[in-house]
């Protein structure tokens, strides 16, 4: 179990997740399948070609849960009680196919609960295109409900 125990999250830590994932037309088409969005942007190259992008994008909702998803061993991964919100999302930048995406997650907060036998653990995620420059291409805080370490 690599995941973090609320003990052992530091306020001001920034983990940069190692794994790191390559986006596919096929990755892009499934999760509008699968989500029954049919936006032009994401699924037909002749529209998104007359749009600023000059091209399709990626689902931001898909850039969203994988980033989350690379987290996840790093941080909560068998010490989650329950994801208790994703607030603040933004896209800075799109997201093409063919674009490798890493993620770093920085613990903004925690507290422990009332009862005192669980805590509550605030990141702000960012997920970046590899790159020279690493672009941003979305970035959320995600709060989530953590078990303490046993005694």
């Amino acid at each position: 179990m690599p995941g973090l125990y609320y003990e052992e999250f530091e306020v001001g830590e920034t983990i940069h997740h190692e794994k790191r994932r390559t986006i596919s037309e096929s990755d892009n088409q499934r999760f509008c399948d699968m989500t029954m969005n049919q936006q032009p942007l994401h699924l037909d190259s002749a529209f998104a070609a007359d749009t600023e992008f000059g091209e399709r994008i990626v689902n931001g909702l898909l850039t969203m849960s994988l980033a989350v998803g690379l987290t996840i061993p790093d941080t909560t991964d068998g010490t989650i009680v329950a994801n208790l919100s994703y607030d603040n999302v933004e896209h800075p930048a799109p997201v093409y196919h063919g674009d490798t995406i890493r993620a770093q997650s920085t613990v903004t907060d925690k507290r422990e609960t009332s009862d005192g036998d669980r805590g509550v653990v605030t990141m702000r995620v960012e997920a970046l295109v590899v790159g020279e420059d690493d672009r941003l291409v979305c970035e959320f805080d995600r709060t989530a409900l953590s078990l303490k370490r046993p005694s």
